[in-house]
């Protein structure tokens, strides 16, 4: 096992990986650029450090050598990054490995292959999975993007080739603005992910979305934790995320959960990642678009029908653990993961539903949280006295909550929406109460 782990990330997802790191009895290291001086997760962790001198609020947890100079200095041997930022840059899990550190995600060349979506269509294919009618990488000739688009067929979905969270991302009705929608895709996925790689997807209207949490271990197995319904979105961005998927069958969950293992073997697949599908509604027919070669947001859903710990997981293979070894790995063989019940999880943000969802800023004056039976928070901001600033994502804190079925599981998911109290910024509450409620 692991003397220190260092986690190259914040907020939320950092604190989630501090508290696996303290159930493992393993001392965990924090990184903070200049805007998070003050936030929990600097102190939630006994040492940390700041990171990016000189550099933007983003762009200092983007600097992989400042990074891997303080793994060293602290005598971290691992570096878990989260989501976001460089947990999807093979360049930066081959630098951890040059230092000697070991990157508790997929191996770098499985990112490459993966984590590049227009090459995992190409491995989805040969897997014998289905895909959506797309185009390779863009080229920069403006003519002959018209004719890739004119050939795929509108609408179109625009998206980055190295990214997520809908950064990148466009919908492209006719081809009146397809060449200024590229160009700003690109400046965005340029900002956001380091390369401006972006290429064209078919758009299915009337679709639902439906990702298999995978893991996989050095050892050749690989399985899956059930899937996840992600289809409440807003801005590409995911806001409701609910398992099991209630519309499908069960012949249904075989196929889905059974493409993704194929494809997940079928290039070694090691550690935690989610393999996503569309579903078309009108003919019932799955689609793979991508794979994330990382832990996920929603991943605490997983957790809650599954009973495993996914992050601990995540430690434990990176360690060497082997599937199907529970004292190794936390993962049982295939046969042996059950699903109990079911969970829901919302993201509460700092956003203005009332003012087309402009983030707001400021103190938080006063802060309550739910909790009792089936209540689970994950938070990094969210607590009386925290500042908001306009450098981050507006997630304020993401609450989980299940029950023994998908009606229990809402019916919490409402009590702890309504017990919050939040004072000083705007939040989404409200608008996710409405839409729970409307969901029954």
């Amino acid at each position: 096992m692991f003397n220190k782990i260092l986690v190259a990330n914040r907020s939320e997802i950092a604190i989630r990986v501090f508290r696996a790191a303290h159930e493992l009895h393993i001392p965990s290291v924090g990184i903070y650029a200049a805007e998070d001086r003050l936030t929990l997760h600097r102190f939630n962790t006994r040492e940390s450090y700041r990171v990016g001198e000189g550099k933007g609020p983003i762009e200092a947890y983007l600097d992989m050598e400042d990074i891997i100079r303080i793994a060293k200095l602290s005598g971290a041997d691992a570096i878990h990054p989260g989501y976001g930022f460089l947990s999807e840059n093979p360049d930066f899990a081959h630098r951890c490995a040059e230092s000697g550190i070991t990157f508790i995600g997929p191996p770098p060349e499985i990112m490459r292959r993966l984590g590049n979506k227009v090459e995992a269509r190409r491995l989805a294919i040969e897997a014998d999975v289905p895909v959506m009618p797309a185009t390779d990488p863009l080229p920069c000739d403006d003519g002959e993007i018209t004719r890739l688009a004119s050939e795929v067929g509108y609408p179109l979905m625009l998206k980055a080739s190295w990214g997520g969270g809908g950064r990148g991302m466009r919908v492209i009705e006719d081809g009146s603005d397809l060449l200024e929608q590229v160009a700003a895709a690109r400046r965005e996925a340029q900002a956001a992910f380091g390369n401006d790689e972006v290429y064209l997807e078919k758009l299915v209207r009337n679709a639902r979305h439906v990702e298999v949490q995978i893991m996989g271990d050095s050892h050749g197995q690989v399985v899956h934790l059930f899937e996840r319904d992600c289809t409440v979105q807003r801005r590409h961005q995911k806001i409701v995320e609910r398992a099991p998927a209630p519309y499908l069958s069960e012949a249904q969950r075989d196929e889905i959960c059974s493409a993704a293992v194929r494809l997940a073997r079928s290039v070694n697949y090691c550690n935690a990642g989610t393999v996503e599908f569309l579903q078309d509604v009108d003919t019932g027919e799955f689609y793979f678009i991508e794979v994330n070669p990382r832990i996920q947001v929603e991943h605490t859903v997983t957790e809650q029908i599954t009973g495993l710990d996914l992050v601990k997981s995540q430690i434990r293979i990176a360690a060497g653990g082997q599937i199907g070894d529970i004292e190794s790995s936390g993962i049982p063989a295939q046969e042996d993961i059950r699903m109990r019940g079911a969970a829901i999880q919302c993201r509460v943000t700092t956003e203005d539903p009332r003012n087309n969802f402009i983030p707001d800023y400021g103190h938080i004056v006063a802060y309550r949280s739910p909790a009792g039976p089936g209540i689970r928070l994950d938070a990094g901001t969210a607590y009386s006295g925290a500042v908001i600033g306009r450098h981050y994502d507006s997630l304020l804190v993401k609450i989980t909550a299940s029950g023994v079925s998908e009606a229990e599981a809402t019916d919490r998911m409402l009590r702890g929406l309504s017990e919050f109290r939040v004072r000083g910024v705007e939040t989404n509450l409200a608008f996710l109460g409405a839409l729970i409620s409307d969901s029954r």
